[in-house]
């Protein structure tokens, strides 16, 4: 089994018969790991595109790691069809970051995490694996940004992290991970 930080991907995922849910079978210990290391990872890369976009428009600089093509496509796979990134104006740019923005706080927060959230199905495990990559992603981008990240890419973290505690919480699962 196999999940993706795409999300064109993911939704097709969910349709397959060969994806097994808490509610019809169980799995083996091995899938189970696998499956947290996978969300680890697809939420680390889903919150380090995410904060890396609003980074970059904030500061108007369009310096990206992955090929024009990944980006492109990352744009389009979280429902951004307007003209490419590099061809906005300064003002363009500041209303996709603004308040309402399609990449400001509120919208790119939800974002990161309802994929977590959505993805971990409520389990407790994978929720917590999906917080743990969305954290790391937010450290890779800080390390790739050398420093402290712009205001509102921290404040996006923030709220996506509270989003995940929250739903953590109503499904009854402590906040702090006892384990640690």
């Amino acid at each position: 089994m196999k999940i993706s930080a795409n999300i064109a991907n993911t939704m097709a995922q969910t349709n397959q018969n060969s994806m097994k849910t808490n509610f019809t079978e169980k799995i083996s210990k091995e899938e189970a790991l696998e499956l947290k290391a996978q969300i680890v990872e697809n939420a680390n890369a889903y919150a380090l595109k995410s904060v890396n976009i609003q980074s970059g428009l904030s500061s108007q600089k369009v310096d990206f790691e992955e090929t024009y093509a990944d980006f492109q496509a990352f744009m389009k796979d979280v429902g951004y069809e307007g003209k490419p990134i590099a061809e906005l104006s300064q003002e363009e740019a500041a209303e996709l970051v603004s308040e309402d923005g399609m990449f400001g706080i509120t919208q790119t927060s939800e974002r990161i995490a309802n994929f977590v959230i959505n993805g971990a199905g409520g389990d407790e495990d994978r929720l917590r694996a999906g917080k743990e990559g969305m954290l790391q992603g937010f450290k890779d981008a800080e390390a790739m940004w050398g420093g402290e990240l712009p205001e509102i890419s921290q404040k996006t973290m923030q709220a996506a992290i509270e989003m995940v505690d929250k739903a953590m919480s109503d499904l009854g699962f402590p906040i702090l991970n006892q384990e640690a």
